[in-house]
Formats: structure tokens, C-alpha cells, sequence
């Protein structure tokens, strides 16, 4: 037991009606009296639902969570809040990625609990929940739910996503038939977990991991793994030391975190969403981190893990070459080895007799996937306030290309138009997708990677310069600018493009220029008008009038900070 007050006392202790109160309705549970004797209440936050199959095992593994804390003298609850799930969710996950983190933050600040399990999985889950925890800042932790098994076709390995992306388009090419297509579907999924890719959910489990929010090993152990249970047990276990020991979130993400997970995402080849994400987390929690910090402390950073999209293998392949303990072991020298982490032991501990069992998975940086890997940010009249593109996953040769754009002003006109065989478009082209940020989707949904036009497939063309106010799937792979800032639908330069244009794009010199003069873009910018809301009302109305830009963490602006978890009057 603790000396120290424990918050959940405020409810519990003492002899008053109030304590009464709470505890009388606690025990029609089956609670014994002994379980408010001052033993630590963890919260469990768990994002179970159907509607996000990544998440849906979590009804098991919350049970070793529960062991765990058992096992320490705490006393587990758990809740339930919004789930995110990526695959079903429409309009886009994105957009409800800060309404979760709403549900988090109020959920843990209005309840008794002195520390809280984070169950995440699904790509938004993690930073919502993150996100939430952050603004309150009880000792916290991470558990995630693992990927799947490597999916198999043919004899082959597939990954979700990726190869999803690769045959709709060889498909559209001619080149794969409608029956091997869908016959790929069932072999895509094998187990339950997330994307075995290094999607947004992998790279969010990786995030976590290389932020010190969670116990090493975390990222990578596939969700059917026994050592996925009993990373939860010991997780459950670990929160009740946390608690005692008063570790709170802003003790562990410090700008060193930051700083570590930037240079980690670019050696694994992450997800771009890991940008928005990790800026709106350190919004919240209140360190300094900006979207040039991407730049500075990715750029240089090769990309040594060879795994999908950028590569080949698959996190099952990953886990067991030594995971992500192995993968900071081999670029320890650019991380900050003092920073702490939850289990209690700097980076630079837990990196002790850590061994990378398979360097065909986890290269030697003398043998990069990319020399220069991380998260390019870009600037220029297109841009004033940045674009990213993920330079292990676009091609070379389109590093470096001026060419004239091709227009949509929707995702809903790029559709009805992409496969027009009239279309003014060749491999040099550039294709421009305009309001589908923030406000304009709204929620930014994930259609920055736009696919061909059928008649360059047709031809051979597999890559060419896409831009975008939008996000891309993590498991998706090209010459693809994102993000683009201020985004179309709140004025900025990427709304006044036109047909014709030409763009230049210099990712070296990390440069994005229209090629229009002054006097005629401030023409057209005087002509131009604001799209008409896409929702008006509700929650999506709230977000649509609040929501920040992309270079910000595309959080709601009245969401940001750290507010700490006192809540000094009572409820009765």
C-alpha cells in the first residue's frame, strides 16, 4: 500500500454519506469491503467494438490486463468509450478521432481511478486515446492489441493494405482478374489483430513504444501470440507500480520522447498519419513539438526495417527478428538513451542485451532500405504552411519533377473522371485533389493516394506525383504529397490551381512551388469562394468550425492542453 493519498480516496474514503454512497453501489458488483481498504483503482479504457474488427479480440485480452492488476494489489474497472474503427467508419475515422478523445479525457477525469490501461489497436484509437489521457495526466499506460497473422494468397505472403492497393490497380491494368481478386480477400485477414503492414495501427503501436508509453515489445508481438497476454498481464501489473510511484504521462513525454519516435518512424518506414498524430498528442499534454521538428530530427534517419510498404516482410516477420527493442538498438546512437519510459527504465536500459535475430528484416544501417528515410516537410507557395511526403515510399526518379496539373475539386469528381479515356493527362502530369482537408471532407479522410488514371495503367505507369490537402492510408506507398497547409476549403494556395498549371516539386531542397506569379494567383484568390460546409450541426458541425490544420495536429482548438484530472465537487 501507499502512503501517498490515492485520488480514488476523494470517493471512497471515509465514513460520510458521500463515500456511502460510492461504495454501496460499487458492491453490487460482487466487491468485497477490503476493495476500497486504499489499494490503487485502475481504470481500464477499453475501445472493444464489433464495428472495429482490429479491436475486437480485446473482450480476451482485457482479462490479462485484469490479472495483472490483480496480481499488484490494484483493483480493475473497466469502460468503455467511442471506437474508432477505420475499415467501417464513414465519412472517415479521422473525423472522430477527436470526439473519442473527448469521451477519454471526461471518462478518466469524472471517474474514481488513480491510473489507466489504454487498450488501443485500430489506427485512431491510439491517438484518441492518447490524446485524451494526455489532457488529464494520471500515471498511464498502453497496451495494443497486435497485428494479424501475414496474410497468405497463392502461395504467397500478402499485407493488408498494401497489396489491397497494388491489385485494385493491376486489376484496372488488365493485368490480374475480378475472380484472383476477390479470391485474395479471404487470405488478407487471417487472425484477428491489425494491419500486419507498417500501416497507421503498426505505426501507432510503434509510436507508443518509442515514446516510452508502453512496455517494450509492445509494437510488434502479433494480437494470437501468447506473449501478446502476457504483455497485457504485465502491463496490468505495471500501472499499479506506476500509480504508487506517481510516473504521470508529462513525465515521460518530454520533446527527448518526441524526438525519439520521429527518428524511430523513419527507420521502420511509418505511417505519414504518425505526423497529425504525435503533434495533436503533444498539443495536448503541453510539449513543444512542430511540424518542422519532423524534418529536423527524421531527416538522416535511414529506413532500415524492410517491411511493407516500403519493403517486404510483415510485423509477424518483425516480431520475430527482435521487434522494436531491436530496431532502436540498431540507430541507438541517434536516440536520446536517458529518457524514461513506463516500465520504469530509461530507453537506454531497455535496449540492454537486445539482439536483432534476423538483419534481412531489421537491416544494419550500412545496408538501408532508404538512405534517407522520416517524413519530408514541405514549403512554398502551394504550401505556405506545409506538406509531408514519405520519401521511403515514393519513387526516386519523382523526387525531383515538374510537370502540369490535373485538377479535381473533389474526391467525388476524381472519381468520375480518373478513367476518362478524354482525360488531359500523361506520366508527367501531376494530379491535384482539392478540399478533402480538415474542414473540406470533412476529416481529412484518406483518399490522398489517388489511384492512376486507367489508361497510364494500361500502359505501365505505376507511379506519379499526387498532391493533396488529404492523408493516405499508412499501408499505401507512391510519390504522394499530403497535408497540404492551409488546406483548400479554409483558402489556401492548393483551392486556386487550375488545369494546366505547372507544379514543382524538390523534395531535397524540400521545396513545393506553383509556378503562377503573384499578381495572378491574388486574382484568383479574390474570385474565389468558400466551398458551401459539408456539415452544419452536431458533432461534425463542431468540428467543421474548430478544427485546426493539419500542421497543428488537425485537433479541435478549445481541445488543446493539459487540464489536469482535479474534480473538487461532488456529485450528490
Amino acid at each position: 500500500m501507499t502512503e501517498r493519498k490515492l485520488r480514488s480516496q476523494a470517493w471512497f474514503g471515509g465514513d460520510d454519506k458521500d463515500a456511502f454512497i460510492h461504495r454501496s453501489w460499487m458492491k453490487n458488483m460482487g466487491l468485497p469491503d477490503d476493495a476500497f481498504d486504499g489499494r490503487p483503482v485502475i481504470g481500464i479504457c477499453n475501445t472493444f467494438s464489433e464495428f472495429t474488427p482490429c479491436n475486437a479480440h480485446f473482450r480476451e485480452l482485457v482479462e490479462h490486463v485484469k490479472r495483472g492488476v490483480l496480481d499488484a494489489g490494484g483493483l480493475p474497472l473497466e469502460f468503455p468509450v467511442f471506437s474508432c474503427g477505420e475499415s467501417n467508419l464513414r465519412p472517415t475515422a479521422m473525423l472522430f478521432r477527436n470526439l473519442a478523445s473527448m469521451d477519454v479525457e471526461e471518462a478518466i477525469r469524472g471517474n474514481p481511478m488513480d491510473g489507466v490501461v489504454l487498450m488501443a489497436g485500430c489506427d485512431k484509437t491510439t491517438p484518441s486515446l492518447m490524446m485524451g489521457a494526455a489532457s488529464c495526466d494520471l500515471p498511464s499506460i498502453v497496451i495494443s492489441g497486435g497485428p494479424m497473422l501475414n496474410g497468405r494468397f497463392q502461395g504467397r505472403t500478402i499485407g493488408s493494405g498494401t497489396d489491397v492497393w497494388k491489385f485494385s490497380e493491376e486489376v484496372r491494368a488488365g493485368t490480374m482478374s475480378r475472380e484472383d481478386f476477390m479470391a485474395a480477400e479471404a487470405g488478407m485477414s487471417r487472425s484477428a489483430g491489425h494491419c500486419m503492414t507498417m500501416g497507421t495501427a503498426s505505426t501507432m503501436a510503434t509510436m507508443v513504444e518509442a515514446l516510452g508509453m508502453a512496455l517494450p515489445g509492445n509494437a510488434a508481438w502479433p494480437a494470437v501470440d501468447a506473449n501478446r497476454a502476457r504483455l497485457a498481464r504485465m502491463t496490468g501489473r505495471r500501472i499499479v507500480a506506476m500509480v504508487r510511484e506517481d510516473q504521470r504521462m508529462s513525465q515521460i513525454l518530454t520533446r527527448a520522447a518526441f524526438a525519439n519516435a520521429i527518428r524511430v518512424n523513419a527507420a521502420a518506414g511509418g505511417s505519414t498519419n504518425a505526423v497529425v498524430h504525435l503533434l495533436a498528442i503533444a498539443g495536448r499534454i503541453g510539449t513543444d513539438l512542430t511540424l518542422e521538428d519532423w524534418d529536423r530530427y527524421g531527416r538522416g534517419i535511414p529506413t532500415i526495417l524492410d517491411l511493407m510498404p516500403s519493403g517486404r516482410f510483415l510485423m509477424e516477420d518483425f516480431c520475430y527478428a527482435g521487434g522494436l527493442p531491436a530496431l532502436m538498438a540498431e540507430i541507438r546512437e541517434h536516440l536520446d538513451l536517458g529518457a524514461m519510459t513506463v516500465s520504469g527504465a530509461t530507453v537506454e536500459d531497455n535496449l540492454a542485451d537486445v539482439r536483432n535475430f534476423n538483419p534481412e528484416v531489421i537491416r544494419p544501417t550500412g545496408r538501408a532500405l532508404c538512405e534517407e528515410g522520416g517524413i519530408a516537410v514541405l514549403r512554398g507557395n502551394l504550401a505556405p504552411d506545409g506538406a509531408i511526403l514519405k520519401p521511403s515510399a515514393a519513387t526516386p526518379e519523382l523526387m525531383v519533377h515538374s510537370g502540369r496539373a490535373v485538377v479535381f475539386s473533389s474526391i467525388e469528381d476524381f472519381k468520375a473522371r480518373i478513367d476518362d479515356p478524354d482525360l488531359e493527362v500523361d506520366e508527367d502530369s501531376v494530379l491535384v485533389l482539392q478540399n478533402c482537408g480538415p474542414r473540406g471532407y470533412p476529416g481529412m479522410a484518406e483518399v490522398g493516394n489517388m489511384a492512376l488514371p486507367r489508361k497510364l495503367l494500361e500502359r505501365g505507369v505505376r507511379d506519379m506525383v499526387r498532391i493533396s490537402d488529404a492523408r493516405m492510408s499508412g499501408t499505401a506507398f507512391g510519390t504522394v504529397v499530403l497535408h497540404a497547409a492551409p488546406e483548400a476549403s479554409a483558402g489556401g494556395t492548393l483551392a486556386l490551381v487550375r488545369d494546366g498549371d505547372v507544379i514543382a516539386l524538390d523534395v531535397p531542397a524540400r521545396r513545393l512551388e506553383l509556378k503562377v506569379d503573384a499578381a495572378e494567383l491574388d486574382r484568383r484568390r479574390a474570385q474565389w469562394t468558400a466551398p458551401p460546409a459539408r456539415a452544419e450541426g452536431g458533432y461534425a458541425g463542431l468540428y467543421v468550425h474548430t478544427v485546426q490544420q493539419a500542421n497543428l495536429g488537425a485537433d479541435l482548438d478549445f481541445l488543446r492542453g493539459n487540464r489536469g484530472h482535479e474534480v473538487p465537487r461532488e456529485s450528490h
